[in-house]
């Protein structure tokens, strides 16, 4: 079996990677919106920074206050209020910037992950049968919380550093000897540059980490989404092996990742060090000679430990920084994926009279390689049901998502009443079809609300009626929850044929001008089927229909029956006139009806 698989894009089109200026470009146009809270935030920092640096200004002075020189004076009680004041105040604007700015972090993250999941549905058919729903979800889910992340590092901890580092610096010029800023500026620039070269060379085992994390994620997924297939074939240790390679591969990429951690964290620790010892080797110097006092000694150890507390973090923050810029990299590139199937711009809406379906020389393939259908051409009067029957691959149901445009025909046009369906509103053409597939994928969610998802505003009165019609309020009724009975993931706690009948149901709710039955009792047995078919056929009374069959017995009584064969019709006619042709219906029809009394006399 070819398996394809959906791999996050690391670059642009062109191949080449995207820088970080790029991705932080793609996110301002969000921030702007909440422009105003930005600029109160700012505020509200730079305030908490100043107060900051004032503290340890205040803390020299009561020591300085407190020298024998001076103590037999007075307690400074001012000092060591303006000092509580201080503290307090570094705290308070703290959480006031916080408050204010969350705001601007959560509005950025609804609208960007809404708007990259408008673009993934967006996104044509081809996408989705190709992507993996498990790595997908993850690279948005990283993405999101990546934008969190830039944010709150950005402005709580790289700003209010390089802020504090240009108030502290202007302090230690302006009161001491240059030695003690060159110092100080020196230690930091050795810090930064060791962190940064250090983190991008370490920067690769995190985005293995990342790429091997979604991929087991998406092979769990996958094997919990085919529970039941991994059951009957007992294939539960080999998932798991599957699984294992993952997650060891993941493992492999972790350790190296940790141990480029610590050598980061060792380096950063000897810099800092060396900085402190060299400073307060220099102020000590300093009060020995009298050129400084005690209380200078304690100013500048508080603003060494103000400046390199932050800076210790500095490696993690500028790795968590990088880190948030790759994720939304990754999420970004999604929602740059290209739309295949695009509306025209100023595109109007189908406006739908009599419902006349017309395919017209129509060619398509999926691939260059691979052609579905030649040259089709035939045409759906108003009202009519019109069916399609030929062997497995012959490209019947791509008539369908044809129809619904879930891709674009390369050759020839299909209409609705004259309309090309490329000129059109792609929602407008889907808002007019209703469906009944022949693979029923429901949501985990209740009955009602499967029924219910084929027009949103109906009634709950509306929603029975429609049960009642596909054959299924009954069932329901018999549920302990009835209605509110949840399905399971994609309906697997109910039959291919409850599943099947709920479709219907959904069908029906939408009350569409055109109906498409894809196999639309495929799962259902003889007596349910008949019951069905009875409904179905007052559903498409004067509704234009297309139905997909495979069971021939289903579309005896359609207006024309088209034989579709490698993706040429190669008969039309009504029953009566293809079993009078003799040629490829009416050996699939004697195939069938010696099959049916085969089976028949099984029962018998």
């Amino acid at each position: 079996m070819i398996r394809h698989h959906y791999a996050p894009p690391e670059a642009t089109p062109s191949g080449r990677p995207r820088s970080d200026w790029s991705t932080l470009r793609t996110l301002l146009p969000y921030l702007w919106a909440y422009r105003w809270r930005i600029a109160i935030a700012l505020s509200l920092l730079v305030v908490a920074k100043l107060a900051n640096v004032a503290v340890p200004l205040i803390l020299k002075d009561i020591v300085d206050g407190l020298s024998p020189s001076q103590q037999a004076l007075a307690v400074p009680f001012a000092l060591l209020a303006a000092y509580g004041l201080l503290r307090l105040s570094t705290t308070l604007f703290t959480e006031l910037r916080e408050l204010v700015f969350a705001k601007v972090t959560q509005g950025a993250m609804r609208r960007i992950a809404l708007e990259v999941f408008r673009h993934l549905h967006a996104l044509s058919l081809r996408f989705h049968l190709q992507r993996q729903t498990g790595g997908l979800t993850r690279d948005v889910e990283r993405g999101t919380r990546g934008i969190n992340s830039l944010l709150s590092y950005t402005l709580f901890s790289i700003l209010p550093t390089l802020l504090e580092i240009a108030l502290v610096s202007i302090v230690l010029i302006s009161r001491y000897d240059p030695s003690f800023l060159f110092i100080t500026i020196g230690v930091l620039f050795g810090y930064i540059a060791y962190t940064v070269l250090v983190t991008e060379w370490r920067t690769h085992f995190r985005r293995a980490m990342n790429e091997l994390d979604s991929r087991a994620n998406s092979r769990a997924v996958d094997s919990l989404i085919n529970y039941e297939t991994v059951k009957y074939f007992g294939n539960e240790d080999y998932e798991a092996r599957r699984y294992d390679e993952s997650l060891q591969r993941w493992e492999q990429a972790a350790l190296k990742s940790q141990s480029s951690l610590s050598a980061l964290n060792v380096g950063q620790s000897a810099i800092i060090a060396v900085g402190v010892t060299l400073v307060m080797w220099r102020a000590t110097v300093g009060v020995v000679e009298g050129a400084m006092t005690l209380g200078d000694l304690v100013l500048v150890n508080a603003f060494m430990i103000q400046l390199y507390i932050p800076l210790n973090f500095l490696g993690v923050v500028y790795r968590e920084i990088k880190q948030s810029l790759a994720d939304m990299e990754r999420m970004f590139e999604l929602s740059r994926q290209h739309a295949e199937v695009r509306d025209p711009a100023d595109a109007p809406p189908l406006r739908v009279h009599n419902a006349e379906v017309a395919f017209e020389n129509v060619d398509f393939h999926y691939e260059a390689s691979r052609q579905i259908l030649y040259g089709v051409s035939y045409r759906i009067p108003p009202g009519k049901n019109y069916a399609v029957v030929g062997p497995s691959g012959s490209g019947k149901s791509t008539l369908a998502r044809l129809l619904f445009r879930f891709y674009d025909v390369t050759g020839g046009r299909i209409t609705i009443d004259g309309q090309d369906l490329r000129s059109v509103q792609q929602a407008s053409v889907r808002a007019a079809i209703g469906i009944v597939p022949q693979d029923t994928v429901l949501f985990n969610d209740s009955i009602e609300y499967n029924i219910h998802y084929g027009r949103p505003a109906a009634s709950q009165e509306e929603i029975i009626t429609a049960a009642r019609l596909a054959h299924i309020h009954d069932f329901i009724a018999s549920l302990p929850e009835g209605y509110a009975t949840t399905v399971g993931e994609r309906g697997l706690k109910l039959s291919g044929g409850e599943k099947q009948r709920v479709a219907i149901a959904r069908a029906i709710l939408k009350n569409p001008h055109l109906l498409i039955f894809d196999e639309a009792t495929s799962a259902l047995d003889s007596k349910a089927e008949k019951a069905i078919q009875a409904e179905l056929k007052k559903i498409a009374e004067n509704r234009t229909t297309l139905t997909i069959a495979h069971r021939l017995s289903t579309i005896v009584d359609a207006d024309c029956i088209l034989v579709l064969d490698r993706g040429h019709i190669t008969e039309r006619g009504s029953h009566a006139e293809l079993l009078a042709l003799g040629g490829t219906y009416a050996r699939m029809w004697a195939l069938q009806q010696d099959e049916a009394r085969h089976t028949a006399g099984l029962i018998a």
